[in-house]
């Protein structure tokens, strides 16, 4: 995922990766706090994460913006059939 991350905020060099991870650990795990299953992947997963680190790496001016469209993403992914298990049953 962090090839894809770095894509995404057009980042070329490797200086930053150690962070990226942290950041893209972060995503991923808030994601799960709020009950998204991530272990599958996906693409709105990884659309999710680039988003959550895109708010977070440096000081983007659009910060607000970006915040509420990572939200609005963890939001969806939330109530979407296969990525919880909100309401499968034994």
């Amino acid at each position: 995922m962090l090839s894809t991350v770095k894509m995404a905020l057009q980042i070329t060099t490797d200086a930053f990766d150690s962070y990226l991870t942290e950041l893209i650990d972060a995503a991923l795990n808030d994601l799960e706090l709020a009950g998204v299953q991530t272990d599958g992947g996906g693409s709105l997963i990884t659309i999710a994460v680039c988003t959550y680190v895109r708010a977070r790496f440096g000081s983007p001016a659009d910060y607000d913006q970006i915040k509420a469209a990572y939200d609005e993403q963890k939001a969806q992914l939330m109530t979407a059939t296969g990525y919880t298990d909100w309401g499968e049953s034994e």
